[in-house]
């Protein structure tokens, strides 16, 4: 007789799933599996019962029976130090970390540290903290912008037991006040540029001890008074210091905290998310088990640091060997870069795709005739042969397409997206034009990466994947939102995950950790999925940002945004309701060359685009395709918005109005268009006079 919960739900497993004879990853159905193996897919299904709803919970095919939490080859890797110290040894020679070197006041090609020398530099770096005093455990912030010491000082942290903490110029002053004190933060890597805001305010931050600058001269860091407790010395200076004092390690063990990550909420104070070795071996083990990485891949580095998709992506590069260039710290100057270092594997956000396509579009569009219709007929073969599961014709990418690639240096075998959703044409354009491994995932900070990602095979777009192996998910009901284990075709409910790379809580705050953490474990990400069939999860909505209408209809506008962000006019867009009015309302950054393009071909006049945006003509144009593309998307009725204001200066994270994550503010956004929302809706009420109109 079976004696614990977990030896009948592996039978139960067992009898339903029938291992294929030449590999166990390969899960094939058992005709009798009843009520809940349906098909062969990327994701199955466990005999769980949920509280509400039928068995739904769901685990990677490649992984069914246990979630990983080693790296399968290497399962004595169990930290972030483990990680390094392998592959100091092993890729001791190989480039690891890159910057573009300045001569004569020009940007050059990029210049090499090994794995070698930069262990080394982690060595030094660490010994100088501990001759300074700093004591095992204590947080270390990190206060600037990607470049190879940023990853050295990380290194620095896991080898000695330090705790390494992201703040960002982004969150402005006060909330790098408030993560400094909340997390007592003893130690502060700046670069000059940073280091006159945080001497402004370092009287309100006493667990302050020392302050290393990155880039700066000696003779040129400023001297604090003995009587304010806090040293100022040069990167440089550390290092050399800890050249001549070496100490050994201080492991980690694998349920030591790695790092707290400070997630900037699109409200109130920042929240610390608590994350371990073992959450970050455990995500990037799972998500990486089903792809190839060599030495010889290069990454190239912008996303910001102070994000758990780029530390992730840091921890898989050290795994492999992967040799990664950083960019010279302005976006504007990406494209430069990437002709420089010509990366093999590039991880972006879908901001930077759409204008990737719609720059290629504009290009195509604007050299008309022959070049036009070439790619065009290029672009229908090429997806006709991927929709049918063949290889296109080498001679498309001879005439058209290797054209296009050069534009991220024409090396790109895999291109990955993740932070918000990508649009299924943008996902089939990038595998068009760019060919290789096209990728989504889904993730948070708070499960150190990825929950679910697109697997290799899989040419269906549109979805975010099956669970990564180092967890699994299951959908719970959300009744007053309409979305169920029942629904048809397909179950809806919140996305829940469980497993390793769970984070441990938001530091200092168990009231908010119980509120996403259940009592089972399960972590309530806040957004709504749904199952496709093959095991392949679709965020369709999201919990926490719903809003009722006066007639009690409910709204979550992130849907809405997303649709309406297909529209040519519309940049960015912001969907307003509330519970006093029965409609929306929307502000809309406009794309000012389509815009003027607009105006020009309908020979409308106008002194600047300013002007221009205030035209009623113009709000009708784009409001007019608004409507059209809310049609096509089936938007219920109630869902349309009734009317826009059209804005030039786009959303971004400087003028508060989105996080750093490109996430909208909504409390912000409603304040700083307040005049706009309520001129709105006098507009709507003045045009229907009927009760609950305004």
């Amino acid at each position: 007789m079976d004696s614990t919960p977990a030896q009948r739900r592996l039978k139960a497993i067992n009898g339903h799933l029938i291992a294929a004879a030449d590999s166990s990853s390969q899960l094939r159905p058992n005709p009798t599996a009843g009520e809940f193996v349906s098909e062969q897919g990327y994701g199955v299904v466990l005999p769980e019962k949920l509280q509400t709803g039928k068995w739904n919970v769901y685990r990677s095919a490649r992984s069914p029976l246990k979630l990983v939490s080693r790296f399968p080859d290497h399962p004595d890797i169990g930290t972030l130090h483990d990680n390094f110290v392998r592959s100091v040894d092993i890729f001791r020679d190989y480039k690891y970390l890159g910057t573009r070197v300045r001569v004569d006041g020009t940007v050059g090609d990029y210049k090499w540290m090994t794995y070698g020398e930069a262990g080394t530099a982690r060595s030094a770096l660490g010994s100088g903290l501990i001759n300074h005093g700093i004591p095992k455990g204590s947080c270390i912030g990190l206060y600037f912008i990607n470049r190879p010491e940023w990853i050295i000082v990380d290194h620095a942290c896991s080898a000695y037991s330090y705790i390494s903490v992201p703040l960002y110029d982004t969150l402005g002053p006060d909330a790098v006040k408030y993560i400094v004190n909340h997390a007592i933060v003893q130690v502060i890597f700046c670069v000059p540029e940073t280091l006159n805001s945080l001497l402004s305010f370092l009287s309100d931050m006493p667990t302050v001890r020392l302050i290393v600058v990155v880039g700066g001269l000696d003779g040129q860091i400023p001297s604090l008074p003995s009587s304010s407790g806090v040293k100022i010395i040069t990167y440089s200076k550390l290092l050399s210091q800890g050249r001549s004092n070496l100490q050994p390690f201080c492991p980690p063990k694998p349920h030591d905290v790695a790092t707290i990550c400070y997630t900037s909420g699109t409200t109130g104070t920042p929240k610390g998310a608590v994350l371990t070795h073992e959450n970050f071996i455990a995500n990037v083990a799972g998500s990486t088990l089903d792809v190839k990485f060599y030495p010889s891949d290069v990454y190239i580095s912008y996303l910001p640091l102070a994000h758990i998709y780029e530390r992730a992506n840091q921890v898989m590069i050290v795994h492999f060997g992967i040799a990664v260039g950083f960019y010279q710290g302005d976006n504007m100057k990406l494209m430069d870069d990437l002709a420089a270092l010509r990366p093999t594997i590039f991880c972006s956000v879908p901001r930077l795709y759409n204008r990737i396509y719609a720059g290629i579009l504009n290009a195509v569009k604007t050299s008309g005739g022959l070049k036009e219709r070439l790619f065009n007929a290029a672009y229908n073969a090429k997806k006709q042969a991927i929709l049918h599961g063949k290889n296109p014709s080498p001679m498309w990418d001879r005439l058209v397409f290797n054209k296009i690639k050069e534009r991220l240096g024409g090396r790109v075998r895999m291109m990955v997206s993740g932070a918000s959703p990508l649009s299924p044409d943008i996902m089939d354009f990038l595998k068009i034009c760019f060919g290789g491994r096209v990728t989504e995932g889904y993730g948070m900070t708070e499960t150190t990466c990825v929950i679910s990602c697109i697997d290799e095979g899989d040419n269906l777009s549109g979805h975010v994947g099956s669970p990564n192996p180092a967890c699994e998910i299951k959908l719970v009901d959300v009744p007053e939102m309409s979305y169920t284990s029942d629904d048809k075709p397909y179950p809806r409910g919140e996305i829940c995950v469980r497993g390793p790379i769970i984070f441990q809580g938001y530091y200092k705050d168990e009231a908010q950790t119980r509120d996403i953490i259940d009592e089972e474990g399960w972590l309530h990400t806040g957004d709504i999925g749904m199952w496709l069939s093959g095991g392949r999860l679709k965020i369709i909505d999201r919990k926490k940002n719903i809003f009722k209408l006066a007639q009690g209809e409910y709204i979550a506008p992130e849907k809405i945004e997303n649709v309406y962000v297909k529209c040519n006019f519309v940049a960015q867009c912001f969907v307003y309701g509330d519970s006093l009015n029965s409609c929306l309302v929307a502000i809309v950054a406009v794309d000012p060359a389509i815009l003027k393009e607009w105006a020009d071909a309908s020979g409308i006049k106008y002194d600047n685009l300013a002007q221009l945006c205030n035209d009623p003509r113009a709000r009708a144009a784009v409001l007019a395709e608004m409507d059209a593309v809310g049609r096509e998307a089936q938007l219920r009725g109630f869902e349309f918005v009734k009317a826009i204001t059209l804005v030039l200066d786009p959303f971004t994270v400087e003028n508060g109005l989105l996080t750093p994550t490109f996430k909208i503010k909504r409390p912000q956004a409603k304040e700083y268009f307040a005049n706009e929302i309520a001129n709105m809706y006098s507009e709507v009420a003045r045009a229907d006079p009927s009760p609950n109109s305004s």
